[in-house]
């Protein structure tokens, strides 16, 4: 029972279910249609409290852009797909919010999957899908329900919408393969602000680590190695998702739409590399925190040597001068007879101490400087 649950929580069927089998998850936010019709003639936005107007705005004279936010309630997500011929298990995809970035293609449209990145201290990402064929355009975000549709806060596609409101440039006059695109391109341009907190932690634990490390800074390199990890999961599933869209042959994308897709497309190789230059920075750092680790162990180890081996001689000298030989005879120690015997002794160890500091002095295992044949010639 308690793994049902977890399938259900993630948004799937339970296993053995027929395929299309469509659960909502439970927790996710209540949906909220919102309309836009756009065309020369002017834009049209409202949310709808029901769809039953919907297939009479299919194939007019204005583009119908149909946004969904929020996947909790199943009766309209099917009602969505009945009313566009949406397959069940492309929508089977859009409620299994786990999905990674991809595109297929159907008779009337094609079906198109992202991740657009979260704010957090933390990397996450909400699963982002679309269908599109002529004319139309149906989204679906995962998490963005507001109370009130237009309040445009942490809502990345505002821009866009903004653009369609003013009919602004090529958004007015193109096919919703161009809406498509923007959307798109708004998504993989997220990254980007994310990209950049990341070159900063980078930054940060540069200086930590060449510093003085600790066990924290290994914590904090691995966190952002699977902050990473996620990235770049969400990223090269991206770029084959523009390729794809560049490449199609069935018509649903414009020549003219093509060239813009090109230009998403070099987004997406630029920050795959930047993903990949600080991932390759991320296991340095793991180096760099080791030999840290290994040249403070070894500094401390020739601190430790060098007090040991200046103590050996001075223990010589104690333990000879504590040997309990008779005193009588001239060769037996003599010095114990003596009456400054005792500060003898110890200017004696003073001298080897002092002798033996210099010498490691001369050979460079003390202090920064190194003797003049262990230098490297000057040019």
């Amino acid at each position: 029972m308690q793994m049902s649950r977890s399938w259900r929580h993630m948004g799937h069927s339970a296993p053995g279910t027929a395929p299309g089998t469509l659960v909502a998850d439970p927790d996710a936010a209540k949906s909220v249609v919102r309309l836009t019709l756009y065309g020369p003639s002017g834009v049209e936005e409202r949310t709808l409290d029901t769809l039953d107007e919907l297939p009479g705005l299919i194939g007019g004279d204005r583009k119908l852009w149909v946004d969904v936010r929020g996947l909790g309630s199943l009766d309209t997500i099917v009602r969505l797909g009945e009313i566009f011929g949406l397959h069940r298990l492309a929508l089977e995809d859009v409620l299994n919010t786990g999905q990674r970035p991809k595109v297929e293609p159907f008779n009337d449209y094609l079906f198109v999957v992202a991740r657009i990145p979260q704010s957090g201290e933390r990397f996450r990402s909400e699963q982002f899908a679309l269908f599109f064929g002529k004319g139309w355009l149906v989204s679906f975000q995962e998490g963005r329900q507001a109370s009130d549709p237009s309040d445009k806060k942490d809502d990345c596609f505002a821009l866009v919408g903004e653009r369609v409101r003013q009919r602004r440039g090529r958004i007015a006059e193109l096919g919703t393969d161009y809406l498509a695109y923007a959307l798109l391109d708004t998504v993989i341009d997220a990254y980007f602000p994310v990209l950049e907190d990341f070159g900063e932690r980078v930054e940060v634990l540069e200086r930590d680590v060449i510093g003085r490390a600790d066990r924290s800074v290994v914590a904090r390199i691995y966190r952002m190695k699977r902050d990473l990890l996620g990235v770049r999961r969400a990223i090269w599933p991206a770029r084959e998702v523009v390729n794809a869209l560049i490449r199609d042959d069935d018509g649903f994308v414009a020549d003219a739409t093509k060239v813009f897709l090109r230009d998403c497309y070099d987004h997406t190789v630029q920050l795959i590399d930047n993903v990949e230059t600080y991932r390759d920075i991320s296991a340095g750092l793991i180096d760099v925190y080791l030999s840290s680790v290994n040249t403070r162990l070894n500094e401390v180890m020739k601190v430790l040597t060098v007090i040991a081996t200046i103590f050996m001689p001075l223990s010589f000298i104690t333990s000879l001068y504590g040997m309990n030989f008779d005193r009588q005879s001239p060769w037996n120690l003599p010095e114990l007879s003596w009456r400054f015997g005792y500060f003898y002794a110890l200017g004696l160890m003073a001298i080897v101490a002092f002798g033996m500091l210099v010498f490691f002095r001369r050979k460079g295992w003390l202090g920064r400087g190194w003797r003049a044949d262990t230098e490297t010639p000057e040019k």
